[in-house]
């Protein structure tokens, strides 16, 4: 006898920073609820702040099913609002698995991880949300720290020796 197929859930992923905004916990935590209102599981880090925790608690304040996927080895700084928590100990390495597990990303401003969570999903071909995203924000607090844009290849070298100065003394 052959098994009935499964329907599985969609599982909508929400990535954003551990710090926020009270502006964008809010629009997470209403996020969570859509999500719940619409019967889809959230996934997202698991941890007990940021979006994360804002999302996770507007999703099982409305009765939906909430996944997160820690970066540790046990329960610490797991959010109460993560009704399945999946211990990775595996650290920044589970944003492969946010992306890869979910069917979309919604994704608010937040710092390397974000960004890499982002790469992620493109490279994966994933679609890909902007919570409130705007010129001027999120990844433009990295350019001119730990990014530098430059036209051509001389400037190029020119950079590069002057972020090694520090170093070749």
């Amino acid at each position: 006898m052959a098994l009935a197929k499964v329907k599985r859930q969609l599982i909508i992923g929400v990535m954003g920073g551990g710090n926020a905004s009270p502006t964008h916990e809010q629009m997470a935590y209403e996020l969570g609820r859509y999500i719940a209102e619409n019967n889809y599981i959230l996934l997202n880090g698991g941890r007990n702040k940021g979006i994360m925790e804002a999302s996770a608690k507007g999703t099982y304040d409305f009765g939906g099913l909430t996944l997160g996927i820690l970066p540790g080895k046990n329960l610490d700084n797991a959010s109460d609002y993560i009704k399945i928590p999946v211990i990775t100990g595996i650290s920044d390495a589970r944003n492969q698995i946010n992306i890869l597990t979910s069917n979309i990303i919604a994704v608010f401003q937040g710092g390397p991880g974000t960004i890499s969570e982002i790469a992620f999903a493109l490279k994966s071909d994933k679609k890909i949300v902007l919570i409130d995203f705007y010129p001027g924000s999120f990844i433009d607090e990295f350019i001119n720290k730990k990014i530098f844009m430059v036209k051509n290849s001389k400037e190029a070298i020119e950079k590069i020796n002057e972020l090694l100065r520090p170093a070749i003394k």
